[in-house]
């Protein structure tokens, strides 16, 4: 693990190269789970309630479409994700 420092400049336009499994789905309490499983027995299971989950993908979709405009030459700076 890296120091506080280190840790502390990863942000979401850093790369990274941990690698992780990500699993999605229902719970049998109703809520949608994000499980997230990384490199070193790291574990991490996100319940959402299904309002949150359909924002989390609009967020999703909107995202795909920014980085799609910055791998087609856009702009990275001008590249906003739009809430729909």
């Amino acid at each position: 693990m890296g120091t506080r420092q280190q840790e502390a400049a990863m942000g979401i336009d850093k790369q990274s190269d941990i690698a992780a499994n990500l699993q999605i789905g229902p719970t049998d309490h109703g809520m949608v789970r994000i499980y997230v499983e990384a490199e070193g027995g790291i574990e991490l299971p996100l319940d959402f309630d299904p309002d949150e989950a359909e924002e989390i993908a609009e967020e999703l979709r909107a995202a795909a479409e920014a980085a799609r405009a910055i791998g087609k030459g856009g702009n990275p700076g001008n590249a906003k994700p739009k809430r729909r």
